[in-house]
């Protein structure tokens, strides 16, 4: 069995969800420690200078909070209305749009004021519109190990899972000691994404843009086929 944990993001770019379709089980990583400038509460979409952020505002975010735990305003509404409408106008001549906005429109109308929420339902909004189906956690409430950290804490959970594999984005190369996953009898793998080109109006092309700016542009049939676009390397 494979398995991937992340931390939950709004919005991801492609290869977030090469990562999910790479494994049988993924897991939110939701109590951790925040991180400020990072993709869980904004990602980018193209406009009329190339691209820009769209962004979730938070109430005193600070990486002393674990994830689940940042809210943002949920009762301030303006901050939605003018996400909803830069996007409606950046893609107005975007052949799938309406796709894309019903999968926002649906992410910001939640009931909730924790980002990590926000962020998990656009993800499995997004897996939805795809056909994507994996068992999916929360390590918040699945996993009793925060005494646990790095690759202790991830081999911990691959063994409470019984996977044999784990399967990280290539920026785990960094953070992970292979010798330990070795150990425990884990294969450790990368999704190593291939952003593939996609038109994307009169603009240049653009890659690692939310995955909404191809939904957008290429429909749900035409992501689908972008998202087989990786490989798993050693």
């Amino acid at each position: 069995m494979r398995l991937a944990i992340m931390q939950p993001y709004f919005f991801p770019y492609l290869g977030y969800f090469q990562l999910i379709d790479a494994v049988d089980q993924f897991v939110f990583y939701d109590d951790v420690n925040f991180i400020k400038n990072g993709w869980i509460n904004r990602n980018r979409l193209a406009g009329a200078n190339l691209w820009h952020y769209f962004t979730v505002p938070l109430a005193g975010a600070s990486s002393n909070l674990l994830i689940r735990e940042v809210r943002f305003a949920a009762d301030d509404w303006r901050w939605r209305r003018k996400m909803f409408a830069r996007m409606s106008t950046d893609y107005r001549k975007a052949p799938f749009r309406e796709v894309g906005l019903e999968l926002l429109e649906r992410t910001l109308t939640q009931d909730t004021d924790r980002i990590s929420e926000l962020a998990k339902k656009s993800i499995l909004s997004v897996m939805s519109c795809l056909g994507i189906t994996r068992e999916v956690a929360n390590s918040g409430v699945r996993y009793d190990n925060r005494d646990l950290s790095g690759t202790d804490r991830v081999i911990d959970i691959c063994r409470i899972e019984a996977a044999q594999s784990y399967i990280n984005l290539p920026g785990g190369r960094e953070l992970y000691d292979r010798g330990k996953f070795l150990e425990a009898g884990i294969d450790l793998r990368f999704v190593e994404p291939n952003l593939l080109l996609y038109p994307q109006g009169e603009a240049p092309f653009q890659p690692g843009l939310s995955v909404l700016d191809a939904l957008m542009w290429c429909g749900p049939e035409g992501t689908k086929k972008l998202l087989r676009g990786y490989s798993l390397t050693s």
